[in-house]
């Protein structure tokens, strides 16, 4: 496996573990399907007596990592009879190729080498041989068909997983795709394994390999034990790969302890030692020659290219290939399984600690829960995270009675996240109000910051809006702990005039979709109206009594968990709804990752949408077939197709450099699209640019707007992954449905100011940022330049219009809060 110029196809692996399947130490299972169909395994390698009693070992790995009940003396039984469990991930990022082609070889090794009958005995693996096989289907193929021309080795321009592209490893909280669920579901809910890796590749031009443990800074809540088991695996590691000659290795750099939503971080949350490997990249399978004086320093840890601590052996340059990945991959995982097998009993008495560390910590210090208040903006987005939350391992309570906490009264029925649970820290990470920590490990040496890897908060409710009360004193009641989330049930109450539907619910939305595509007649309120007890905001739906309707909307309250109230009989001022004609563009360049995201989203609430290339916005009278085109978050010189190969220096310094995809594949709309674009505006249609693209829209559509942040450097302004207040401008249809109070995140996008001019009024600043205080959560330098600046503009431009979004509103699919801000941008 990993030889020059050759990978072998996910079919033929599936073949092969299924071949293996029949040996007493392996056990293969197929978890379902992938996105697009193909198998998902999971291969089981131990013992054969550990594989005949697998349901006992897997009891025991979870109990002791949750040990509420668990007398002293059934802890010990389980420390001296448990078997210490490790899970394994490969190739969650297609093109990084080594892991799946060494998945086979580890598996066959494992199952069959006498020198590691010790690991079988005390250890057993989860491998997942491929974490995303659809990708790795359009690698091979991809591969495969330019082997032998000058583009051989070029990886893919489109995005390797059908929506999430690189963000599959972004998805390990809010589990959107299937692959994501099937993965958590054996890892938190089954297994609850001591150590888990995940397999990686980095460029090419650093270090030759990464190995744990994580570099600074690192974050308290997770328990010291899972940072010094890291140096423990590590250390085992670094020993096994020197020994065998494999040079450049490198630890406690590039990669910080911070939490980010991946698969390889998350479970350092739940006291799993989460651990990930990055080999240097070859090009898929064809080698790379790199010269010394090639080779960089780290973003972190590793100030230069020579021999330190973490890092005590150079590589010197030359050949770099697969073979030389799947060999360092191959000897970390068995250095993994060997301290797995030589401290098993250690191991396993320390995820008893961790646990119980938690679980106490919870009880005498604060916060000592999270409420979700039973007035939400959004309820049904409410049950969605406490949903999450449980498919993540995260026990939910619900009041048997009134109670009260901090001096306020909660009604019976209430749900609460009590964080005396074993996964306290990833409780706190994602619900707490969190102020990143800029200290000496976020700045270089001259004090310029030095972003997060991924974003400066997760904090999941303030993304979907939902209303916490963080409990600071401890508080008595009667709960019960949930084994599942039951929705509130849908109605149709008695409507002869019609029936209402709050615009609040991010489901209405889909719901009205569902209804406009079978041709029901579906309108907007124009002002507020009261039905019952409840009013009914401006932009609510209101769908007319029609033939048939009633049974359809009883099919739909119980699908979408929706109340059809009963309408007024008159005084409705209204607006007819219809379904806008919606294409989205897709460039190549690897793919836009914020456009998969756009199609997933727009899938699960039922919006069409067609999807435009350069060629078809080239070919012009859009307004003839689209209402809205919606540019997704990007770099404008990737929309253009221009200035590529600066942008890339400028942002990777050399560690990446641009791939030279076939000529097929150098897409762009140059100026000839952009008049077309601009065409289209004019003669009435709707272009919706999301984050980055506001910038192109800005720029060459000529717009009386200007990006106040950007001519400013990291030490003036910067806010890597925030929560931000804005002002909203109820008056905007844009913003039917959201909240007074809205947060938006925000990653280093535009912030825009009205340029002065004759026609002011066209500019609508729909969202704008306070005068201060605007950071909810995060870290943001340079609060100033917000200040009193527009994060939304709807921009007429002849007899149509632009719209600005200074962020992505439905970024990675989980910003629920913003969610209908985009979605009012689609419908008529």
């Amino acid at each position: 496996m990993g030889a020059d110029r050759r990978l072998v196809r996910w079919d033929r692996i599936v073949e092969y573990f299924w071949t293996l399947d029949r040996s007493p130490c392996v056990k293969v299972t197929e978890l379902g399907r992938s996105t697009e169909g193909n198998p998902f395994l999971l291969a089981i390698v131990s013992s054969p007596e550990n594989i005949e009693n697998a349901e006992a070992v897997r009891e025991m790995s979870y109990r002791i990592a949750h040990p509420k009940g668990l007398t002293e003396a059934e802890a010990g039984r389980i420390i001296r009879e448990g078997k210490t469990v490790v899970a394994m991930t490969m190739s969650i990022h297609a093109t990084e190729v080594g892991g799946t082609q060494m998945a086979p070889e580890l598996a066959y090794e494992l199952a069959t080498s006498p020198d590691l009958e010790e690991v079988r005995r005390n250890t057993v693996l989860l491998l997942f041989p491929c974490f995303n096989p659809d990708g790795q289907i359009k690698v091979v193929d991809w591969y495969s068909r330019w082997l032998g021309t000058e583009y051989e080795g070029v990886p893919t321009p489109f995005l390797y997983h059908k929506y999430t592209g690189h963000d599959n490893n972004r998805d390990a909280i809010h589990l959107t795709q299937v692959e994501s669920k099937m993965v958590s579901r054996v890892l938190y809910r089954e297994w609850y394994p001591q150590a888990y890796i995940d397999h990686h590749h980095m460029g090419s031009y650093g270090a030759r390999f990464y190995i744990p443990p994580f570099a600074n800074p690192i974050d308290p809540n997770v328990d010291p034990l899972v940072w010094t088991e890291q140096e423990l695996y590590g250390g085992m590691m670094a020993v096994m790969l020197e020994e065998a000659g494999k040079t450049g290795v490198e630890s406690a750099a590039t990669y910080p302890g911070e939490f980010m939503p991946t698969f390889n971080y998350v479970p350092c949350w739940h006291n799993i030692c989460g651990m990930l490997t990055e080999s240097a990249s070859a090009k898929l399978a064809t080698p790379i020659y790199v010269h010394y004086h090639q080779l960089k320093p780290s973003r972190r840890g590793r100030p230069e290219y020579r021999a330190q601590m973490g890092f005590p052996h150079p590589w010197p340059g030359g050949w770099w290939r697969l073979r030389d990945i799947v060999e360092q991959q191959k000897i970390s995982a068995l250095a993994t399984l060997r301290v797995a097998a030589a401290f098993r009993e250690m191991i396993l008495r320390n995820m008893y600690l961790k646990a119980r560390r938690s679980i106490e910590a919870g009880v005498r210090e604060p916060p000592y829960a999270f409420i979700v208040k039973p007035r939400q903006h959004d309820e049904l987005t409410a049950y969605k995270l406490l949903r999450m939350l449980m498919e993540m391992g995260v026990e939910v309570s619900r009041s048997r009675r009134e109670f009260t906490a901090d001096g306020v009264t909660y009604p019976r029925g209430t749900f609460v996240i009590f964080t005396s649970q074993s996964c306290r820290p990833y409780i706190i990470s994602l619900l707490r109000r969190t102020f990143y920590h800029a200290g000496p490990f976020s700045r270089r040496p001259d004090g310029t910051p030095i972003a997060p890897y991924d974003l400066s908060t997760y904090t999941v409710a303030e993304f979907m809006g939902v209303d916490l009360h963080e409990v600071e004193e401890p508080f008595d009641g009667s709960f019960e702990t949930l084994t599942s989330i039951r929705l509130p049930r849908g109605s149709v109450e008695e409507g002869r005039a019609g029936y209402l539907l709050d615009c609040a619910l991010n489901e209405s939305y889909a719901a009205v979709n569902r209804l406009l595509k079978r041709g029901r007649e579906v309108h907007r309120l124009l002002e507020a109206v009261k039905a019952g007890d409840k009013t009914f905001e401006a932009g609510s739906f209101f769908i007319p009594g029609q033939p048939g309707l009633e049974e359809e909307l009883r099919r739909l309250s119980k699908r979408h968990h929706l109340v059809f109230a009963a309408a007024p009989s008159s005084g409705l001022k209204t607006k007819p709804v219809r379904m806008l004609r919606v294409g989205v563009y897709q460039r190549y360049w690897g793919g836009n990752i914020d456009e998969g995201w756009t199609r997933w989203l727009l899938e699960q609430y039922r919006f069409r949408y067609k999807t435009l290339r350069d060629a078809d916005i080239k070919r012009g009278k859009l307004r003839d077939k689209y209402d809205v085109i919606v540019l997704p978050s990007d770099q404008k010189c990737l929309i253009l197709g221009e200035g590529i190969e600066e942008y890339y220096e400028k942002r990777f310094k050399g560690l990446f450099v641009l791939p030279k995809f076939p000529p097929e594949y150098r897409s762009g709309l140059g100026k000839e699209g952009v008049e077309k674009l601009k065409e289209f505006v004019e003669a009435g249609g709707v272009l919706v640019a999301l984050g980055e693209s506001s910038n192109f829209a800005i720029d060459e559509l000529k717009l009386p707007v200007k990006n106040v942040l950007a001519d400013l450097k990291p030490d003036e302004f910067l806010c890597p992954g925030s929560t931000l207040h804005v002002n909203v401008n109820k008056d905007h249809p844009l913003t039917y449905g959201v909240s007074d109070a809205l947060l938006i995140l925000f990653r280093n996008h535009p912030a825009f100011e009205v340029k002065a001019g004759m026609s002011n009024e066209d500019m609508q600043v729909v969202l704008s940022y306070p005068d201060e205080r605007i950071m909810e959560s995060g870290w943001l330098v340079g609060e100033k330049h917000l200040s009193r600046k527009a994060a939304l503009i709807d921009a007429k431009l002849g007899e149509g219009r632009v719209v600005l979004f200074g962020f992505s509103p439905q970024f990675r699919a989980q910003t629920d809060a913003t969610f209908k801000l985009f979605f009012n941008c689609l419908l008529g």
